[in-house]
């Protein structure tokens, strides 16, 4: 049986050993290492897969040199370790090596540039010791004024001194990291359930509700894990976070055209934060990042303030021959980091996780980065005390993982071995089952480069219900609302046809 995301709770177990709150990477992982571990699991989400913070990230598998500048050594350990996991072992078909360029124009001062150097150095001894190979991220340089250009075109030339080149891990997209991580999660036994909503959670029951009829049911449980990510203290009152924004803005690729790194430009009187331009393979770029407190209630969608997306334009036009003007942003999008609460601002509170068990026996694990998901979900498993089995995701693949010599090998379309891995193939020829129509029509391009395949396979193998699962979680179309709109007729077909086909095969299996 392919694994598979379900909406709804038709058919949901009344009891089992761990109900795991949320789906983004944290309730993800959760679900994994403990279906790995033998345990029985429900894992469900009042929305979808990847529905909160967990998209709203920069697309990245940090390695921790931002931590090291704060000394936080073991987080940036931490990160580093993780990152290899990724790359190397689990998630190789989802990730590679990206560049990054400290361009030393006039305005980064010798301090800076001496200073990032020496961090550059840092993070690459990170790497050494966690164990990622050369191949896997090469050793950091300093460039001519030639090789920087060639990496940053459109780069300010007057008094370009050459640049600093770091190397670092990027995601092909973070929901579908997640989405994933799920469907893995499934591949091991879980239960991964969205359109499920938590009304009342306790150590060893939750009550729900199905978003989708409305009809409400209890699940006995040995263990409860609230992975609920900034909505975590509304299920648990002892948890109080302190939310922090981070916005960026989607550029055309064009825009800074040539653009072969991601760039680095120093924010004018810190010698430790940056604003970084990240190319991405569908032709667009991310600009980002800020760090804003929020206070108030919780949005579904947060959303970007003007002054965000001002500063970051700002910030990277200094660096750049031709200025960023407001009308060059074709999106913008905002997540929540769910930070522990603590004094100072929301830049300077700790990355680290937390697991933290209430009263009532609940699990709550907060904190932490995308990068570092596997390592939080581990905790979180333990600290239930449910099996004293190891955990064993270091070295689980994920669905489509492989190693990247043998992805180049595949024959299918770039976009789905990026995307999918080695199930691409699977994708394509559950396209043409469930609908009938040819190969190419399934993998033709179409508005931001999606494919009718994936749209299809969103519906019929990872839980997609609405317009709204396929262009904003599923793939990342949403995230550019000229390429959503003109996208949504191909959506809207791709439920149609697969619906079709779901009704047939149920007619098919009652008879």
């Amino acid at each position: 049986m392919t694994p598979r995301i379900i909406a709804g709770l038709d058919g949901a177990p009344d009891a089992v050993d761990l109900v795991v709150i949320g789906l983004g990477v944290t309730g993800a992982g959760v679900a994994l290492d403990a279906a790995s571990r033998g345990l029985s699991v429900l894992a469900v989400d009042a929305h979808d897969v990847a529905f909160g913070t967990s998209r709203w990230s920069s697309k990245l598998v940090h390695g921790g040199l931002r931590y090291l500048a704060s000394g936080q050594v073991g987080i940036a350990h931490e990160s580093a370790v993780e990152r290899g996991i990724l790359m190397e072992r689990t998630a190789p078909h989802l990730t590679r090596a990206l560049p990054w360029l400290l361009p030393l124009t006039p305005g980064v001062s010798f301090k800076q540039a001496t200073l990032a150097s020496l961090g550059f150095r840092a993070g690459d001894i990170l790497r050494l010791t966690a164990g990622t190979h050369r191949e896997t991220l090469p050793r950091p340089r300093r460039v001519s004024r030639a090789a920087a250009a060639q990496l940053a075109p459109a780069v300010r030339s007057a008094g370009l001194r050459g640049g600093l080149v770091n190397w670092d891990g990027q995601l092909e997209d973070d929901a579908r990291l997640v989405v994933c991580l799920a469907r893995t999660a499934a591949a091991y036994g879980a239960n991964v359930r969205t359109k499920a909503r938590v009304l009342e959670a306790t150590g060893t029951s939750v009550m729900l509700r199905d978003e989708l009829t409305g009809a409400t049911r209890s699940v006995a449980a040995r263990g409860v894990v609230n992975a609920a990510g900034v909505w975590a203290g509304d299920l648990v009152s002892e948890v109080r976070l302190t939310p922090s924004r981070g916005t960026h803005v989607v550029l055309r690729a064009e825009t800074i055209p040539g653009l072969r790194s991601a760039l680095t430009v120093p924010v004018p009187g810190s010698t430790s934060r940056f604003v970084f331009a990240l190319p991405q393979p569908e032709g667009v770029i991310y600009i980002g990042l800020t760090d804003e407190p929020v206070e108030g209630e919780i949005p579904d969608v947060p959303s970007p303030s003007d002054s965000e997306i001002d500063f970051l334009l700002t910030t990277v036009s200094a660096a750049l021959e031709v200025p960023l003007q407001r009308s060059d942003v074709i999106g913008a999008f905002a997540g929540l980091r769910p930070l522990l609460q603590g004094a100072g601002a929301s830049a300077d509170l700790s990355r680290k996780h937390a697991v933290l068990t209430s009263g009532s026996g609940v699990v709550t694990v907060v904190g932490g980065k995308l990068t570092t998901y596997r390592q939080m979900a581990q905790d979180a498993v333990d600290a239930t005390g449910l099996t004293r089995t190891p955990c064993r995701t270091r070295n689980i693949p994920l669905l489509g993982a492989a190693p990247r010599a043998v992805l180049a090998t595949l024959g299918e379309p770039e976009r789905l071995v990026r995307r999918f891995g080695t199930q691409a193939p699977m994708v394509i020829d559950e396209g043409v089952r469930a609908t009938g129509l040819t190969e190419q029509e399934l993998v033709s391009p179409g508005p931001g480069g999606v494919t009718l395949a994936e749209l299809v396979f969103g519906v019929t193998h990872e839980g997609a219900v609405t317009v709204e699962d396929l262009l904003d979680r599923r793939t990342r179309v949403g995230l550019v609302p000229e390429d959503r709109e003109k996208a949504v007729p191909l959506a809207t077909r791709a439920l149609a046809l697969a619906h079709a086909r779901l009704s047939d095969d149920q007619s098919s299996g009652s008879q």
